[in-house]
């Protein structure tokens, strides 16, 4: 039988039809006698031999109770990406075919794949999770058949981008190979083989950052009223970031959002032998308003992890963002004459920008003086109860946008480490398919990043270009404030917040007269306290 390499291209709205699909990245179209179900299986067929496991101090890792709370999981049910693929195709309504075609790539990629196979254009929101006839690999997320399926043969390639992982679907159906970076014994794999179709077959790519960047690398096509694509925008970059720090040397992905078991481990709750490294299926990432909003709205996004398992994920997202995130520094204070000035360092920790990837999410410092008796002398960058920013003139005025600063002398100045996007015209927008550039970019470098020499695709824009205490790894500010006639001592103290959707991204789905947008727009208004959190922080003391 002819092998058949189906590449989830990195189809820009220039080669993707409105009225259908293209053959872009070389593949024909497949015959519909092809058995796309048979290329897949859903997470809970894995479950039965994957779960159950234990590692030999007695934490439960087991790969679908860790999987089945994560985002990964959660990718169709989602409900900002439900939201923003609502607004997009309201924006544009003639690429409506062509936007579900390419959202549908990452976030219901078994069904995608499948469709693609067939010949039919994927459908997302007849597929969302709860509708009576949605697919059921569509509601599946991104699940153990389709990462484990992943051949290597682009990787690290511009195909390899925006969903155009490659997965062979002319291997027979008691022959699919599914990678792992494990030798399995003939026995073993004759079991797996009958009970999933599979074929453990021995791949250690499955541990290499570019199968994350096939879908973790997003580059948008901003369309004209005509659908007509004119500018491309690298929305999501951070194995790009990644590749220009100092951890492209040390860490993959995968060593710090899957982290492996200190001593070896079972993979399998059948025959299953203690393996060295065996790494966590929790997918640990920064979303934890998104999970939080899972739990509170399970029922009507139609959740399937259970209360217990998403509190569990919550909590490990909190202490991974509060241990492997940042760290924030007073390197200096001091009061002179009427003025108290401190110098502020904040660090990176992780191998791409602080924050990355999706372009909602932003980070702020949050600085404060109080005097001996504990009032408040000066505020910059609190959190609002309606979830924005004092003093950032974005969450104020959509048109405007906060500069990055190397001294904050005033309350209305807050250092905010975000993405703001330009449209053609120049002006600020939050619509991945409006915009064409980056006005801001002033998101903390990972360490070894140089920003004089990056590719455009990853560079500083902004007045950080120019602010020689912004580099690779760090951001030092300065904070002088007037503390007019305050008898002392004081306290200085500065706390680090993030935000994985910022109030800006929320409020401008409230213009559309759509149930997606909508009901966002409610769930995010009921949890703006727990919209952040506190990522580092420090405090001194001012004579």
């Amino acid at each position: 039988m002819s092998r058949l390499l189906l590449a989830i291209a990195p189809a820009s709205f220039a080669v993707i039809s409105v009225s259908g699909l293209s053959d872009a990245g070389g593949i024909g179209r497949a015959s519909p006698a092809a058995s796309a179900p048979a290329l897949f299986q859903p997470a809970t067929h894995c479950m039965t031999c994957h779960s159950g496991l234990t590692t030999p101090e007695g934490e439960d890792v087991s790969m679908g109770a860790a999987w089945r709370p994560s985002m990964m999981a959660h990718s169709a049910r989602d409900p900002y990406w439900q939201a923003g693929v609502r607004r997009e195709v309201m924006d544009h309504p003639l690429a409506q075919t062509a936007i579900e075609h390419e959202c549908s790539k990452c976030h219901m990629p078994m069904a995608h794949v499948s469709s693609r196979l067939l010949a039919r254009s994927q459908a997302i929101f007849a597929n969302l999770p709860g509708n009576v006839d949605a697919d059921p690999l569509a509601v599946d997320g991104v699940s153990c058949a389709l990462c484990h399926q992943i051949r290597d043969e682009n990787f690290g390639t511009p195909a390899s981008f925006t969903g155009g992982f490659l997965v062979d679907t002319g291997a027979p159906v008691d022959r699919r190979p599914v990678y792992g970076p494990y030798e399995v014994a003939q026995g073993h794999a004759t079991v797996m083989r009958s009970a999933s179709t599979f074929l453990p077959t021995p791949g250690t790519h499955i541990q290499r950052s570019e199968l994350c960047a096939t879908c973790h690398t997003l580059y948008t096509h901003a369309l004209d009223a005509n659908a007509r694509p004119i500018g491309e925008l690298p929305e999501q970059v951070p194995y790009q970031e990644w590749l220009q720090s100092d951890f492209r040397e040390t860490a993959s992905c995968q060593d710090c959002h899957m982290p492996p078991a200190e001593r070896p481990t079972p993979i399998a709750s059948v025959l299953g032998e203690p393996r060295q490294a065996f790494s966590r299926h929790d997918f640990r990432g920064a979303n934890v308003l998104m999970l939080s909003m899972l739990n509170r709205y399970r029922d009507q996004l139609a959740v399937a992890a259970l209360p217990s398992e998403l509190d569990g994920a919550i909590s490990r997202t909190r202490s991974f963002l509060r241990e492997r995130a940042a760290e924030v520094r007073i390197v200096e204070s001091r009061r002179v004459g009427n003025r108290i000035e401190a110098e502020v360092l904040v660090r990176n920790l992780a191998g791409h920008k602080l924050p990355s990837a999706y372009p909602s999410r932003r980070a702020w410092l949050h600085a404060t003086l109080r005097d001996a008796g504990g009032r408040l002398v000066f505020s910059s960058g609190a959190l609002q109860p309606d979830a924005g920013i004092a003093g950032n003139d974005n969450d104020m005025d959509a048109t405007r946008l906060e500069p990055h600063y190397s001294e904050i002398r005033s309350r209305e100045q807050v250092q905010i480490y975000e993405a703001i996007l330009g449209a053609p015209d120049g002006s600020i927008t939050t619509g991945l398919l409006t915009a064409v550039r980056y006005l801001k970019d002033n998101r903390v470098p990972p360490r070894g990043f140089d920003k004089s020499r990056v590719p455009d695709d990853v560079k500083v824009w902004g007045d950080a270009a120019s602010d020689p205490d912004f580099r690779g790894g760090e951001d030092r500010l300065r904070y002088v404030i007037d503390a007019g006639d305050t008898a002392g001592p004081f306290v200085f103290d500065v706390a680090l917040w993030y935000q994985p959707i910022g109030a800006r991204w929320a409020r401008n789905l409230e213009g559309y007269a759509a149930r997606e947008p909508q009901r966002f727009v409610r769930y995010f208004d009921s949890m703006t306290p727990a919209s952040a959190i506190v990522l580092a922080r420090a405090s001194a003391a001012v004579r």
